[in-house]
């Protein structure tokens, strides 16, 4: 697979947000072997963007080394600096599995009731309410009520 091509402003960009990281894969005096690139195609599933440090002293075979690894994964060569390579590949959508057995979590609400006259600051609290309450206009919170069946519903069942 060839590797992707990127404009220069997407390089300029990728380069200023790959400038914090910190190198993920490292390859040593083996070189490339098969598996780095298992371990750096992980990476990139992971993380996009990645920093890649080689401890090779020869600069050709450094630079030959980055257009392997992009050929073979994929992915856009954005920066070399040095021992230093930062490779680039769109992090595939992940699919979301919808279940059956799941039900809403608790989650925390914020109460809000403000005082009878004007001159006092509202109060507010926070509580917990889980999968099985609402709560009121009011501020109160209630428990859902099991729904009303028919009794030729519950027979035909």
């Amino acid at each position: 697979m060839p590797a992707i091509e990127l404009t220069p402003a997407e390089r300029k960009q990728h380069r200023a947000d790959a400038h914090h990281l910190d190198p993920v894969v490292l390859i040593g005096a083996d070189g490339l072997t098969p598996a780095v690139v298992k371990e750096t195609d992980a990476a990139l599933k992971a993380h996009g963007l990645i920093k890649v440090r080689i401890f090779s002293d020869d600069r050709n075979a450094r630079a030959a080394m980055m257009a392997q690894l992009a050929g073979e994964l994929n992915a856009a060569p954005v920066q070399q600096i040095g021992k230093l390579l930062v490779l680039w590949r769109p992090i595939p959508a992940k699919e979301k599995t919808e279940r059956e057995d799941r039900k809403p979590g608790p989650r925390v609400v914020k109460l809000v009731k403000f005082s009878k006259s004007g001159n006092h600051r509202a109060t507010v609290t926070k509580v917990k309410v889980y999968g099985n309450q609402r709560v009121t206009a009011g501020g109160q919170i209630k428990r859902v009520k099991p729904r009303a069946t028919s009794v030729k519903k519950k027979a035909s069942d």
